[in-house]
């Protein structure tokens, strides 16, 4: 055979395509992103069942008090929450884990946290125990100081629950206001 047979050969066997293999590695590939999904899942609600023992959150008293910041709220996004200390354990438990926008106000009674889509909760004055600025929680990495985490009391546990407001340069004010609120109440005990 001429070489311009061959290539005519060579081109035509390239352009037949066998359809079935195709479409079984595209079913096969579903399947599997499928189940590792599956699993994800599974896994989360694991891990919501072995912190089955959080006691439910509280929720906001009728009469909460007066705000205690000159802005009554703080707008952003709530990043969800993990044990004290161990910033990639996180706490799936009675929606904690699951990150929203989020409104937070600052009353004497507490620190009272809407999330439009999540369960709200309520954190009473006395179980507030540290507010600080830190760079991550589990999910979600920021520069160093773009994350308002507080920490707190729930049951026999410490709980870590991180913020981002909208306009982060209100961060210090909240961190100074919770602290502040935090040692006039270990003083009252």
């Amino acid at each position: 055979m001429t070489p311009v047979i061959l290539l005519a050969a060579e081109k035509k066997s390239a352009e037949v395509t066998d359809w079935a293999a195709r479409l079984g590695w595209l079913v096969g590939l579903a399947l599997f992103i499928a189940l590792v999904y599956w699993l994800m899942r599974e896994g989360w609600k694991w891990r919501g069942t072995l912190q089955g023992d959080l006691p439910e959150l509280p929720s906001a008293p009728d009469e909460p008090g007066e705000a205690r910041l000159t802005v009554l709220s703080m707008s952003g996004r709530y990043h969800g929450s993990t044990t004290a200390g161990q910033w990639l354990d996180r706490i799936v438990a009675h929606g904690l884990g699951t990150r929203s926008r989020v409104e937070l106000t600052l009353t004497d009674a507490g620190l009272d946290v809407v999330r439009p889509g999540a369960s709200d909760f309520f954190v009473p004055a006395a179980q507030l125990r540290e507010a600080r600025l830190d760079k991550g929680i589990a999910g979600k990495v920021l520069t160093e100081g773009g994350l308002l985490v507080v920490t707190w009391a729930h049951g026999d546990r410490l709980i870590d629950s991180g913020f981002r407001s909208d306009r982060a340069a209100e961060h210090t004010e909240w961190v100074e206001a919770l602290n502040l609120m935090i040692n006039k109440t270990e003083g009252a005990r």
